[in-house]
């Protein structure tokens, strides 16, 4: 016989053993290659360059604001003021500096230098501020940044003069109060630069360092690797691939597998034996006359209860259908009109359900339906049914009368271990006649 087509799995375990043999000699003659990295090196260098320029630019970033403050507090021209917060809002050469700081590996010391000298210059504009502020004020100017809004004056300063109010500013941003807060951010500068210039050497030498370790440890780590990804082989080989080429050999035999290999692999052997003992048993005890009912077609008690022990139940919902007034129908019409009403039914439930669902009749007037491998979320395509059902029974061109079913519906998935389903779904039935009947209820809705 001509086999199929397809890959062999012998063959991709043969493709697996040479490929993990190439991709350990690719790595092993990449260790020599390793020593070319020294040439990367100079990006320490250009680090440095790096954060050394995000340094100097927050000093003159202060400088800046320095120089426009003090032109502002003097001469009271306002794109003074402009360029000042233009600067410190929009620009934020500040915030980018410490940004470009922050990026930098090993700079955790220069940075927390450079939030010092950050903090500082935060400190030194509320100073400026309040000058801006006097300035504001002694030229009655009405439009100016939101921010200086909040910046109130003393009652003694509001009560100066125009030029006194200018003097004062003038002051403030002059004396020696406020070049001395200037000196401790150009220390905290000049620290940051210290503490860049320890960095740059302690990265050289680690970096050299580094180099001739770790073409030690990679040689180290080929050789680990090559091991592991032989035992590796190995051991798929033994927990998978033979497992898997035993199981296709015993299902060509019409015969159980054997439960060994990896977990994933007996978890699905048991599966299999298990649909496997459903399907022998399915064959020895069940023909259609012993699991289905004589004059509907539907699986009967038997069937039901064999249903309930094959079927997957946390996959299905599972309906209960009671005929309303089904006794007054025997009574009034006859038990021949009854029994035709009851295929009917049946015939309705096969009509509105898949091939692959389960009707069965488990009483005179009950069914049973097994809807299998549906999630939970189909409420309203099982409610649409219902509908569909009740309207198809309401229907009397057939020269039967009128009926309607009321239907409990539960899902599996909702019943917990150890409890009934069939107790469950009789409740959701039991509430929807109580509800007046030609309805149905959902367990998990009670």
């Amino acid at each position: 016989m001509k086999k199929k087509g397809g890959i062999s799995l012998r063959m991709i375990h043969t493709c697996l053993i040479i490929g993990s043999v190439i991709l350990c000699s690719l790595i092993l003659f990449a260790t020599f290659h390793l020593s070319a990295s020294f040439r990367h090196l100079t990006q320490t260098s250009e680090l440095l360059v790096e954060l050394r320029s995000a340094a100097s630019e927050l000093m003159e970033a202060s400088d800046y604001l320095t120089e426009k403050v003090q032109r502002f507090t003097i001469l009271g021209e306002k794109s003074y003021l402009d360029d000042y917060f233009n600067e410190a809002f929009e620009a934020n050469h500040r915030e980018e500096a410490i940004r470009r700081m922050s990026v930098g590996e090993g700079s955790e010391e220069a940075l927390n230098k450079l939030k010092d000298a950050m903090v500082n210059s935060v400190k030194l504009m509320d100073r400026e501020y309040y000058a801006m502020k006097l300035v504001i004020d002694a030229r009655a100017y009405r439009d100016y940044p939101e921010v200086l809004q909040s910046v109130k004056l003393s009652e003694d300063d509001q009560a100066l003069t125009s030029d006194e109010k200018m003097r004062l500013a003038a002051s403030m941003v002059h004396d020696d109060a406020y070049y001395s807060q200037k000196e401790k951010i150009r220390n905290n500068m000049r620290s940051s630069l210290d503490a860049l210039e320890k960095m740059a050497y302690d990265k050289d030498t680690a970096a050299m360092n580094s180099v001739q370790n770790d073409l030690t440890f990679m040689r180290i780590m080929i050789i680990v690797q090559t091991v592991s990804i032989l035992f590796m082989v190995w051991l798929t080989s033994r927990l998978g691939i033979h497992p898997v080429l035993n199981a296709v050999e015993r299902i060509k035999q019409d015969s159980p597998i054997p439960e060994v290999g990896a977990n994933e692999f007996r978890y699905l052997a048991r599966a299999y034996n298990k649909m496997y003992d459903v399907y022998r048993s399915s064959l020895e005890h069940l023909n259609f006359k012993a699991s289905h009912d004589e004059l509907t077609g539907a699986y009967n008690r038997a069937g039901y209860d064999l249903l309930m022990t094959s079927v997957d139940m946390s996959s299905t919902y599972m309906l209960l259908f009671d005929l309303d007034n089904f006794k007054g129908i025997n009574d009034t019409c006859g038990h021949e009109t009854g029994d035709k009403v009851l295929v009917k039914l049946v015939k309705v439930l096969n009509d509105n359900f898949r091939s692959d669902d389960y009707v069965c009749r488990i009483g005179g007037d009950e069914f049973v339906v097994f809807m299998v491998h549906a999630s939970r979320m189909q409420h309203d395509l099982i409610a649409r049914k219902i509908d569909e059902i009740n309207d198809r029974l309401a229907d009397t061109s057939d020269g039967l009368p009128a009926t309607s079913v009321s239907v409990g519906v539960v899902h599996g998935s909702v019943v917990k271990q150890g409890e009934s389903i069939f107790e469950k779904i009789d409740e959701a039935m039991y509430r929807a006649k109580q509800g007046g009947k030609k309805t149905y209820r959902f367990y998990e809705s009670i």
